[in-house]
């Protein structure tokens, strides 16, 4: 049987794109290379879209944007093109492929905006669609799916660019709602990225004006004393697989983006520690929260457990692949191995599609 072809993204316009190199390098380096014939599509900070044909450890590095061999490259949106449009020095061609597997983090491209394009161009591609994903994404609009669906998250105070204006009457409204101690997050941003915690009045303005510098919408969230477990959710729609949770024990005063990527030092602890059923329960919500934000292919849905609930904090619709990352440990857990997991969301992609 020929193999399928499949043009895996990395990269990207985002605070997260060095994280997304490591991420695609861990998945070129595992996808069966038995059953997909795989091409590298790169997309540098500027937003310059790159065919890349050398080497995968050069991803990891940053380095592949140099390797002369690389030609502009652009994911057609015209449904017959089926594939990727090459811009060479002397020369115009297109690569058709089967499936796109955008291993993207954060903005321009876990927030629906390259789902649309492969929508647009009618190719499958592995993840979530351009609605959940930009829902999940944006933290209010999740907030709002999951509190329709009568799922428990943090109490919240959503804060626009335009009240910045009057930033003491914002704050006395956080404090008079929520109080403190509160974390300030950019609504839209993943790993982590511009988080901050704020004990004070003092402390929530420097929070917000760090948030703010990665989008113009900031959620404040009440802060949960809790554990940090995660669960792994993989499908569409029917017979929906959710993990055993894991646990993070940050090694820093939260689990920031250098708690997950840089230092190495958090705990993760597979099973998470915590009763069996807290267990089912938290497994049974992950995929009521998957269902209601109408994922599909994959999401890890992190949560607070409390000692007397189980507080959902969000919903990441392209988690992690590094080697240190939870999602493919904690299905790795299940019994589906890295290479297994990379070919079922594949044809997970395909089957949602209907080719």
């Amino acid at each position: 049987m020929a193999k399928q072809k499949i043009a895996v993204l990395f990269g990207g316009v985002s605070s997260e794109h060095e994280i997304s190199l490591i991420s695609a390098y861990s998945v070129l380096t595992n996808i069966p290379k038995d059953k997909y014939e795989v091409m590298c599509v790169g997309i540098t900070k500027k937003g310059h879209w790159l065919y890349y044909p050398g080497e995968y450890e050069n991803i990891k590095t940053g380095e592949w944007e140099t390797d002369p061999d690389c030609a502009t490259a652009i994911l057609s949106p015209d449904a017959l093109h089926e594939g990727i449009v090459i811009i060479g020095e002397n020369e115009v061609y297109l690569r058709k492929v089967d499936a796109v597997f955008p291993v993207l983090h954060g903005a321009n491209g876990e927030d629906g905006t390259v789902q649309g394009l492969c929508q647009l161009s009618g190719l499958p591609f592995v993840g979530c669609d351009m609605t959940s994903s930009a829902v999940c994404m944006d933290k209010v609009l999740t907030h709002t799916v999951l509190d329709g669906a009568g799922i428990k998250t943090a109490e919240y105070v959503a804060v626009k660019s335009e009240q910045l204006d009057d930033m003491d009457a914002v704050c006395s409204e956080i404090e008079e709602k929520l109080g403190y101690p509160v974390f300030i997050k950019p609504a839209s941003a993943g790993s982590s990225v511009g988080v901050s915690r704020a004990s004070d009045r003092e402390a929530l303005k420097s929070g917000m004006k760090v948030a703010f510098a990665h989008g113009n919408k900031v959620v404040v969230e009440r802060e949960i004393i809790g554990k940090e477990v995660e669960c792994a959710v993989l499908g569409n729609g029917k017979n929906l697989i959710a993990s055993v949770p894991g646990q993070v024990t940050p090694a820093e005063e939260f689990y920031d983006y250098d708690a997950k990527y840089k230092l190495g030092t958090s705990v993760l602890d597979i099973p998470a520690k915590i009763s069996e059923d807290e267990t089912e329960r938290l497994r049974e919500i992950a995929k009521k929260a998957f269902t209601a934000c109408g994922c599909s292919g994959f999401s890890r849905v992190d949560f607070f457990v409390t000692e007397n609930d189980i507080i959902l904090n969000e919903i990441n619709t392209i988690p992690g692949f590094t080697p240190i990352s939870m999602y493919p440990k904690l299905m790795e857990n299940m019994g589906i191995s890295y290479p297994a997991l990379l070919d079922r969301l594949i044809q997970l992609a395909i089957e949602k599609s209907g080719r």
